[in-house]
């Protein structure tokens, strides 16, 4: 009984707003009350009322939206409601929404304390709970992409997927802008190099055009230096395949005449300071063919060498597995006839681009964040403390994940028109990378530890990856220890457990074996899973995302396909490597699809600048607050840092960082 004071919020997209009826109704402990007010919500306003309320409600629980239409249904988007009362000094309870409110069914939203099953003895939202997740199982479902892959949302056309997961107006008009310039552009660079003469490596700038990257420019002119392939490895847009060597490979075959190259490699290997990039993922994969043209694959190893400046420098390369009863494998060195370093060079970056699209950014990125946030859909109602923490990191990775399956990776997609591990090789290189998607390899202390990179100080990624993890895990745990005081708290809490299990069991094809818990036993564990699951969808996204304009631009620092064998001489000529390299449609297509992709978003959201509230009271804004600090905090050494390098870093840092997998 007494006055409340009703604030209902919505979104700011072109669409947000309805001209349906909007109707009301308050839940408290000890009574329901409909409000007789009736809102027409617009877009990107605030609207606020008082009404007097006879029956006395208690302590408020929900807040029940009833949209009404005559002919025609007009969705609306809800950002929250607020309703304060009953009286003047009553207390404000904040009913977090950010979603889509479709036909006329009711939507009960709880009040927004974080709260699990636990801390709900009396059962007061036992039954929301259950019918909300029930509904959400029949929205979210588990599909099957490509047999022997882990799973993803079911669907096969954007109209499949909820509309909380669409983009927003402002996000698919910028997406689509970008495919349309690209494809324009493409159309031109096509028509005009129809006809063109295409045999010298400077032939490539007629199709190059970065004007939102100073770095490719400067790739452009200095891809050919060892020290320029060398930092890639360790700092470009795949630092995922580097690893220090604990002894020679045993791939590595050297044939008589090159016992002081083995000599060199036993001093650098006996000083720490001996590393490998091996590409043996690639070995037998089957190779595109592209308008009737077969196109060519290799499993390159290159050992490098770690500089006491910093520099990584390549030592030799070798572009095949050896196979029994065949010639040994050709060693190529930087001594070699500079075109046959170069193709050799030019090899593994072409290795580089099909193992980082595939495995490092589609698998471990985007597919990996699609099983985290199907799961926490399916398994996590929106009052549950561990679904508010995470759901502003799974923002459009489905919808972007759709796109890819679509028009990437898709049967006459981008792979097949000019990838050489197009129809059907990528595929199989995804199914082989799965054994490799291990969960010690997402946490970048395990990971980083593994393959030998701490302490190493040109590693910038290695440096930053470490930063913002720790910055997370205290994010994490700051969140957590809100909300579970014990080990007990969380082994106890069923809908976690089943999280984690959906996880690690369903949509991760049983992955127990490769060290993703299908339980969480302790405050530590659930911390540790939880950092993953956020760092996977910001900051090891875009360790693989952001660079692909700075490195993949200058096609032949990295290209897409290469259209002759691996050479078995070192007789090679420039029109030996122009013969191997894209040609330019294939170059025009690449540079179009990674301007789209690798641009720099104008519309994105920085890890830990969501602007929802899925929280009430004033302990995790405290936490969120802190977490923002020590982002800021990690900017400026960065920014600092960057200042005094040639090349700066800036993949990791905090404003570039997207918070989800949006791209």
């Amino acid at each position: 009984m007494g006055l409340y004071r009703v604030r209902v919020s919505t979104g700011s997209s072109l669409c947000a707003g309805s001209n349906n009826q909007v109707q009301l109704s308050l839940v408290g402990q000890h009574g329901e009350a409909e409000l007789k007010r009736r809102l027409r919500p617009a877009r990107d306003q605030e609207e606020a009322f008082e009404e007097d309320v006879q029956e006395y409600l208690g302590p408020l629980l929900f807040v029940k939206l009833r949209k009404w239409h005559f002919l025609q249904d007009d969705a609306w988007f809800c950002n929250w409601v607020s309703v304060q009362g009953p009286g003047a000094g009553g207390p404000e309870f904040k009913f977090p929404c950010y979603r889509w409110v479709e036909g006329t069914d009711v939507l009960a939203l709880a009040e927004g304390t974080g709260r699990t099953v636990v801390d709900d003895p009396q059962g007061l939202f036992k039954q929301h709970r259950e019918q909300e997740l029930a509904e959400r199982r029949k929205l979210y479902r588990w599909g099957n992409w490509k047999d022997g892959l882990i799973l993803n949302m079911a669907g096969s056309t954007l109209c499949d997927l909820p509309a909380d997961e669409r983009f927003l107006e402002d996000k698919r008009f910028d997406f689509e802008a970008s495919l349309a310039k690209g494809l324009a552009d493409l159309a031109i660079k096509d028509s005009l190099n129809v006809l063109a003469c295409w045999n010298d490596l400077e032939d490539f700038s007629r199709i190059f055009w970065c004007g939102q990257s100073k770095l490719a420019e400067r790739v452009r002119t200095s891809w050919k230096e060892d020290a320029w392939f060398g930092y890639q490895f360790l700092n470009g847009t795949n630092p995922m395949v580097l690893r220090r060597c604990k002894q020679l490979p045993a791939r590595l075959h050297f044939p008589p005449g090159m016992e002081a190259l083995r000599a060199e490699l036993e001093t650098e290997l006996q000083g720490g300071t001996l590393f490998e990039a091996d590409f043996s993922l690639l070995d037998g994969i089957k190779a595109n063919v592209i308008l009737c043209t077969q196109q060519y694959l290799a499993a390159p190893l290159v050992m490098l060498k770690l500089q006491p400046d910093g520099k990584l420098l390549p030592m030799v390369i070798q572009l095949q597995l050896p196979r029994e009863g065949a010639p040994p494998p050709l060693l190529f060195l930087p001594t070699d006839p500079p075109m046959a370093w170069l193709l050799a060079k030019c090899w593994v970056r072409s290795s580089d681009f099909q193992v980082h699209e595939l495995q490092s950014h589609l698998l471990r990125g985007h597919l990996m964040a699609e099983v985290i946030a199907v799961a926490t859909m399916r398994c996590l109602p929106s009052i549950h403390p561990i679904f508010k923490l995470i759901i502003p990191h799974l923002r459009y990775t489905m919808e972007i994940n759709f796109r890819a399956r679509a028009g990437l990776v898709s049967d006459m997609g981008v792979f097949d028109q000019v990838v050489s591990t197009g129809k059907g090789g990528h595929v199989q290189l995804l199914q082989r990378a799965i054994a490799l998607l291990t969960y010690s390899s997402l946490c970048p202390p395990d990971d980083l530890a593994d393959r030998g990179l701490l302490g190493v100080k040109s590693s910038f990624y290695a440096q930053d990856a470490l930063r913002l993890w720790d910055i997370i895990t205290r994010y994490v745990q700051g969140i957590v220890h809100l909300h579970y005081q014990t080990d007990e708290a969380v082994s106890k809490d069923a809908e976690l457990q089943t999280w984690c299990r959906e996880i690690t069991q369903v949509g991760l094809l049983s992955a127990q074996d490769r060290g993703f818990p299908d339980s969480l036993q302790s405050l530590d564990q659930m911390c540790r899973f939880i950092t993953m699951c956020i760092f996977t969808c910001t900051g090891q996204h875009s360790s693989t995302h952001l660079g692909q304009l700075d490195w993949y631009s200058w096609v032949p620092n990295t290209p897409c396909t290469m259209r002759l064998p691996p050479p078995t001489t070192k007789d090679v000529t420039l029109e030996t490597v122009m013969a191997s390299l894209p040609n330019f449609h294939q170059a025009s297509l690449q540079m179009s699809i990674v301007w789209q992709l690798g641009r720099r978003q104008s519309i994105m959201v920085a890890v830990g600048q969501h602007q929802e509230e899925y929280f009430t009271g004033p302990g995790p804004k405290e936490v969120l607050k802190q977490f923002r600090e020590e982002l800021a905090a990690m900017e400026k050494d960065v920014a600092a840092r960057n200042a005094k390098l040639d090349i700066p870093y800036e993949y990791l840092l905090p404003s570039l960082v997207e918070n989800s997998v949006a791209i």
